[in-house]
């Protein structure tokens, strides 16, 4: 962690941040984002078949 003393004499600790990687377009998982959407569409649809069910 790098240390930096700031007016006051107060530290200040800054983590080490993870190294960034480049994706290519193939990598990015464009089928696992479509199930995403899908699989909420269906949890919002039951959600108001169980709210119309209790009111």
């Amino acid at each position: 962690m790098q240390v930096t003393e700031e007016d006051g004499g107060r530290l200040n600790a800054f983590a080490k941040e993870p190294r960034m990687e480049v994706m290519d377009a193939s990598e990015a998982g464009s089928g696992n984002s479509k199930v995403l959407f899908i699989g909420g569409a269906v949890l919002v649809l039951v959600m108001l078949a169980v709210a119309v069910g209790i009111s």
